[in-house]
């Protein structure tokens, strides 16, 4: 089948998607957009995290075929052509990247949160990550990440 559908902005389109093939598959390997990672393609992890119409979803349960006519945005969409979106660059500066496996559905996650609450509280936070395991950090320095990026959008408003 053929599937059409927004990513990042740009219309796409993927020939020859079979009926149970997931978005992230079609994303990394018929897309070429790596970014969303498979981990472990149980909905677990959030490694996989995407932004369907907005929302958070994790691509590993979504069927490509449910992407028809919609909007996906994935990590790689979150830069412009001014550099890191400041989720981005908040992670680097706060040193919440270590492996990196995690790191595209936090700041997927991170973003959409940001965008719908520009202070939102530590609460707020631990809830809209809490689909996303990491296991290197400890949370802590992703807290920090999150914590600046709300505060540096604050600053430019």
């Amino acid at each position: 089948m053929r599937v059409g559908f927004t990513v990042n902005g740009v219309r796409q389109t993927a020939d020859g998607v079979w009926e149970g093939e997931s978005l992230l598959y079609v994303l990394r390997e018929r897309m070429g957009l790596p970014g969303s990672k498979n981990a472990c393609e149980q909905g677990e992890c959030g490694s996989c995290t995407v932004r369907l119409d907005g929302v958070p979803v994790c691509a590993c349960l979504v069927a490509a075929g449910q992407a028809q006519d919609r909007e996906v945005r994935t990590v790689e969409g979150l830069a412009t052509a001014d550099g890191p979106a400041a989720v981005q660059r908040a992670f680097l500066d706060a040193g919440a990247v270590q492996c990196g496996f995690c790191t595209p559905g936090l700041l997927v996650a991170a973003d959409e949160l940001l965008e719908r609450d520009a202070d939102p509280s530590d609460a707020d936070v631990r809830e809209a990550l809490a689909g996303n395991l990491c296991r290197c950090t400890g949370y802590e320095k992703i807290m920090d990440a999150v914590r600046l990026a709300a505060a540096r959008r604050r600053e430019t408003v």
